[in-house]
């Protein structure tokens, strides 16, 4: 699995002109599945977004965790990340995972950060057709891959 997270002073998606979900300052998390993944991977990913320390401490140090900065988590699903663009012009997603293994790990990387944050992670529609808005802080964009964990 790959997500993109990054530190947001707010995000939200919308389908079909409608907002469906909204944050104010935290993540906005995009996630990819690929074929292969697993359970674990989600939960190591979701442990890595509890404990990111991206948010500065007292000093302007990015030293604190979406935790005690008190943030919220926006995730969407996002199987371009998966892309291979190694052939031509045109990306292939023959390494994205297909529904019925993309949606439960999706669902499960959710889960496991609300358990580990204590709060709803708000999520976009999966498969759907959607307009993600935000306002990146710093930029901080980080890219997390759970297959290149050493």
């Amino acid at each position: 699995m790959r997500i993109v997270i990054q530190r947001v002073l707010e995000a939200s998606v919308a389908i079909s002109g409608e907002v469906h979900s909204a944050i104010n300052q935290g993540f906005m998390v995009l996630v990819g599945v690929r074929e292969g993944d697993s359970e674990d991977d989600a939960r190591w990913l979701a442990m890595k977004t509890a404990n990111l320390r991206v948010f500065d401490d007292e000093n302007g140090v990015m030293n604190r965790n979406i935790l005690d900065a008190g943030g919220e988590v926006l995730a969407v699903s996002q199987f371009t990340l998966n892309a291979s663009t190694k052939k031509g012009n045109r990306p292939s997603y023959i390494h994205a995972a297909g529904h019925e293994l993309a949606v439960p790990l999706y669902e499960l990387y959710c889960k496991e950060v609300e358990q580990l944050m204590g709060k709803e992670v708000k999520r976009g529609v999966f498969g759907a057709d959607m307009q993600v808005s935000l306002i990146n802080d710093g930029p901080v964009t980080i890219i997390i891959d759970s297959k290149l964990r050493e």
